[in-house]
Parts: structure tokens; sequence; C-alpha cells
């Protein structure tokens, strides 16, 4: 019985010390889904205060923004829809001062001729603008983006132009521009007889894609400019090291990784030369513009609307411009700057992606490690 018992008690204590670290594991786990359950507790009451909080701060900080363009955007277009269903004269109420004609206005707008005519001038300037200003906007870029002496005054005299008034610069070409003014004048002193600049339609269309080109071709190279300097200096060294020549470089590290910014400047150039109005309306006039083939849809508007003294009619022809807008605008976006979109969103779901599988590895190495360390 002796051997027996000193078995058993032999066996007894080489067990209590795995009993006690149970009493101990156990007891830890308890503690642990104890605080677990009251950690959960406190976070089920936190988030709700915490978007409750997020969701007030939101609408106070966009409650003005969203104010304002009610008031300015989406109030305006709604008056002018309304608008353009009567023969208005501007004053009082178009349904006490004005009559009623529907539609009328919005088939008479789209079966003139002359509005048909400045659509199609308005998409000239749009493409011409953009086929003039993109190749010199890049070309002026990468100039600039070397390391020379006076680079910054020629950056100042590229941009400036940009920056002085529409009005400044309308009346200052008009003079300069007439068919006796300074251009023609200093051509004479050579021999060569002048052409009508403003009034002959076969240049005066040629003549403000020039006008256009010189004013805003400053925004353009400064957007240019920034992208390139966005670039990493490191793909330029290694295409050296690899034996790439200058334009050999632009053509396969400059122009790829510039054009989501050639994207959106050949959008806000669109939208710009879809609203073309003061250069136009300085140089040529409202009545100029349409013999010399200049005509927008904006000077058509004002010509027709104001200055027929038909603010229904010129209201129905600003919701015809502002529908072509926002079809060219909603058209790009779909098929154009949502691609830059949705690279952004693919390489921030490749990121997390890579960070979870990163996550996953280092835990892994900790467990094992930590096995290593119990064995």
């Amino acid at each position: 019985m002796k051997a027996k018992g000193g078995w058993i008690d032999r066996f007894s204590s080489a067990l209590l010390p795995i009993r006690e670290t149970y009493l101990v594991v156990e007891k830890t786990m308890s503690s642990t889904s104890k605080d677990a359950v009251t950690l959960r507790a406190k976070r089920s009451k936190k988030p709700s205060d915490g978007k409750m909080r997020r969701n007030v701060e939101i609408f106070v900080l966009s409650a003005p923004a969203i104010l304002l363009f009610v008031c300015f955007v989406i109030l305006p277009i709604v008056l002018g829809a309304y608008y353009g269903f009567y023969q208005w004269k501007g004053y009082g109420l178009p349904s006490k001062t004005g009559k009623f004609v529907g539609l009328q206005n919005y088939i008479t707008a789209l079966k003139d001729p002359a509005f048909q005519a400045a659509i199609l001038h308005t998409f000239e300037v749009v493409i011409g603008s953009l086929v003039i200003q993109a190749p010199l906007a890049i070309l002026f870029a990468l100039l600039l983006n070397q390391k020379f002496k006076g680079r910054g005054l020629i950056r100042t005299l590229i941009f400036v132009p940009y920056v002085v008034s529409e009005v400044i610069v309308g009346t200052g070409w008009s003079l300069l521009l007439q068919k006796k003014g300074a251009i023609n004048e200093i051509l004479a002193n050579f021999g060569i007889n002048g052409p009508d600049w403003l009034a002959d339609p076969k240049i005066a269309i040629w003549t403000l894609l020039l006008l256009i080109s010189w004013k805003y071709v400053g925004f353009a190279v400064i957007l240019m400019l920034a992208g390139m300097q966005s670039i990493p200096e490191e793909l330029y060294e290694a295409a050296k090291v690899d034996g790439a020549s200058f334009w050999q470089m632009q053509k396969s590290i400059t122009l790829p990784l510039l054009a989501p910014t050639l994207r959106i400047w050949v959008f806000l150039s669109m939208i710009g030369s879809l609203q073309l109005f003061d250069l136009v309306y300085i140089v040529w006039g409202k009545y100029v513009s349409t013999t010399a083939g200049v005509s927008t849809m904006a000077t058509y508007m004002v010509r027709e609307g104001r200055g027929a003294g038909n603010y229904g009619y010129g209201s129905a022809v600003a919701l015809i411009i502002f529908v072509i807008s926002l079809i060219i605008a909603l058209v790009y976006q779909k098929f154009v700057l949502n691609r830059d979109l949705d690279g952004a969103v693919t390489e921030q779901k490749e990121a997390e992606k890579r960070a979870r599988k990163r996550a996953k590895e280092v835990q892994h190495r900790e467990v094992a490690a930590l096995a290593s360390e119990v064995k």
C-alpha cells in the first residue's frame, strides 16, 4: 500500500503545477473576457456619440457652402428655365408682365441659323484652343523645368497675360488689330499689306484663337510645370544610366506621368471655351462678331436677349448653353476623368491588400517565435 500510495503522491505532486497553471490561465481568461465585454460596452456607446458629433460638424461646416450653392447656382438655373417659358421684357413678374409661350423660345433658338453658327464657332474655339495651347504649354513647361539664368523672368512673362483683366487685354488688342492699327502699320513699313484681322471671316477666327492662346496659355504652363516637378527625379537618373536621350525620357517618362494633369487642364479649358464671352464682346462687339464669324453662344445670348429686350428668350438660350456644357462635362468625366479616379481607388485597394498581407506575415512570425520559445 505504501508503494501504491507513494506512486499516487508522486503523480499528484507532478500534476499540481499543471493544475495551478490551468487555474491561473482560466482566471486570466475570465478577467480578460470581462474586460473585453466592458470595453465593447463602452465602445458601443462611444461610436453613436462620435457619429452624431461628426454629423453635426459636417452639417455646420457644409451648410454655408450648400446655402450659397443653392442660392447662386441651383436657384438661377430654375428661374432661368422658368423665365424661358415667357416672352418677357425683364421687369415685374413674368406671369403678370410677360406672355406665356411655352417651349417656343427654346424651339426658336435651336432653329435659328445664327445660334447654330454660334454653336459651331464655340466648338471651333474649344478644339482650336486645345490644339494650339497643349503643345505650347508642354514645350514651355519643359523649358522652364530646366535650370538656366533668367528662368524666373520668362515664367513671369508667360504667366502675366493670364492674370491681366480681359477688359484690358481686349481693349489693347482691339486697338492693335484695327485695319489701320499698329500691327498693320508695322507691316506696311516692310511693304506688306496687312489684312483686316477683325472683320475678315477667313482670318477673324484665327485671330480669336491666337488671342485666347496668348491670354490663357500661361495657366496651362503653370499646371504642366507643377505636374513635371512632381515626377520623381530618380526615374530620369535611371533612364540616363540606361542611355536614354532627353526626348526619349520625355516621351517615356514625362508625357505618361503628365497625362492626369493634361486631362484636368483639357477639362478646364473646354468649360472655359464653352463660356467664352468677354474677349469676343470687347474686341468685336455684339454685332461685328456675327458678321466676322466669331460669335459664341454667350454673345448670341446677350445680343438676342438683353440687346433685343427679350429676357425670356435670353434665359432660354442660357439654359440651352448650360445643358450643352453639362452634357460635355458629364461625358468627359465619365470616360476620361474617372480613369484617374478608378486608378487611384485600385491603387489604394492594392496598398491596403499589401498592408494586410504584411500584417499577417508579421503575426505568423511572432506566433512561430513564441512557439519556439515555449518549446
